[in-house]
């Protein structure tokens, strides 16, 4: 069950419309009713995006699926806009959800679905050589860029993967080289073995979307036949 609200849903209603109208500040809002300047501010923004319905009391949790709650904060961690603009965009409850989902992440807890059970997501990395890591990507190109089960395949972080991707994407084989101490192994690789390396890789990238083609004409049949 839902906790039970502080605050009564009428008088929420109220003061929200108090602030849009000018009548208020949430300032005063927040002094006459105790509240907090953060909760008075998260009125507003589910009454803009929902509605009145948006402040009803809760009758169950609201459930999130893990690959959510990872979008969510990533796109935190990422600067792509605060804790309130990004809990706008994924339509949660509360910014104090997000805040505690970014708190397990940086604590390398796991992460999971909402409500009972859930599949864990790998947060703890560990230490890969480049030939490991040039499989990784393979595989994660692949799968459609599906970090989640190539994290889980290769028992490597979440974040591992995708910082792979990135610098691939950015840099190509020299972006996963590990510069960090002394893996002279890795700075020694030979042209010919970064192309062999490129060649692997960009037979994953055609083989990828050879089966997004062959998926789109299949769609496009099914769609001559509905027509």
């Amino acid at each position: 069950m839902g906790r039970k609200p502080k605050i009564e849903f009428e008088v929420k209603i109220e003061a929200v419309k108090d602030y849009l109208t000018g009548v208020k500040s949430v300032k005063k809002i927040c002094d006459e009713l105790s509240a907090g300047k953060t909760t008075v501010k998260e009125w507003i923004r589910i009454y803009r995006s929902k509605g009145e319905s948006g402040l009803l009391p809760q009758l169950k949790n609201t459930t999130y699926s893990k690959e959510l709650k990872i979008a969510a904060v990533e796109d935190y961690l990422e600067g792509k806009g605060s804790f309130l603009d990004i809990s706008m965009k994924y339509g949660l409850r509360s910014s104090s959800q997000l805040k505690r989902w970014v708190m397990k992440y940086n604590s390398h807890e796991e992460i999971k679905s909402s409500g009972a059970g859930g599949n864990q997501i790998m947060t703890k990395g560990r230490t890969t050589t480049i030939e490991e890591r040039i499989e990784i990507v393979k595989y994660c190109i692949e799968r459609n860029n599906n970090y989640i089960e190539t994290s889980k395949k290769y028992q490597v972080s979440y974040q591992q993967v995708r910082s792979w991707m990135i610098k691939f994407e950015e840099s190509g084989i020299d972006g996963l080289l590990d510069r960090r101490g002394k893996r002279k192994s890795e700075e020694q690789m030979t042209e010919v073995d970064k192309l062999k390396a490129e060649m692997r890789l960009l037979e994953a990238k055609n083989k990828r979307l050879e089966m997004e083609n062959e998926l789109l004409k299949k769609l496009e049949e099914i769609e001559r036949r509905r027509g």
